[in-house]
């Protein structure tokens, strides 16, 4: 029995749960050990929960970069609108997203400040990898000489937040909806007339 088993467990839980609606008793019956045992492990349940969390940001990061790796040659609007979609489809799919997204908007009271600070850190790691997108897209005259490449990042950011609003209030089909609306303003305002 390991401690990667007992955080593989208990992120279904807490996907499923949330923090408060999750127990240490439900996880470790499901991993088929005594409640007690997790604390060979953990020291309590928060601590589970943060490296819960942090496993999940860390396999987000890991989406995001292979996303921008493997879609590169694509232009501009294709590599934007793809990442939107391609979250969208995680967030129906993946526990690791419905859960990120969720703690991310809705964390605990009394973990907040550490949830904020490791999401803070994800957000900026993001659009660091996004730069050189926008940047190849200058150099290609796909973006708009009047909007910067900070500008655009962030906007983008805006827009994705949006959807991830959508996804966990309205579900799907709103997303929709508001992802076709966002992004016809976003790509407008943005691309190379």
């Amino acid at each position: 029995m390991t401690a990667e088993h007992i955080r593989e467990h208990a992120l279904r839980h807490f996907a499923q749960k949330g923090y408060e609606g999750a127990s240490l008793a439900d996880i470790s019956a499901e991993v088929g050990i005594k409640k007690q045992s997790i604390y060979n492990y953990f020291k309590g349940k928060d601590e589970l929960f943060l490296a819960v969390f942090q496993d999940a940001a860390a396999r987000e990061m890991l989406f995001v970069q292979d996303y921008l790796k493997r879609s590169s040659m694509l232009s501009l609007e294709h590599i934007l609108y793809g990442f939107i979609d391609e979250y969208r489809k995680r967030y129906e799919g993946e526990h690791d997203t419905k859960f990120f997204l969720r703690v991310a908007f809705f964390p605990p009271g009394h973990l907040e400040k550490d949830i904020m600070d490791y999401c803070n850190h994800h957000l900026d790691r993001m659009g660091e990898l996004l730069v050189p997108v926008f940047e190849s897209a200058v150099r290609k005259g796909e973006l708009h000489s009047a909007v910067s490449v900070e500008q655009a990042s962030i906007a983008f950011t805006a827009v994705l937040d949006s959807i991830f609003v959508e996804l966990l209030y309205g579900g799907l089909e709103r997303s929709l909806k508001r992802l076709d609306a966002a992004w016809y303003v976003y790509w407008r305002g943005v691309r190379n007339n």
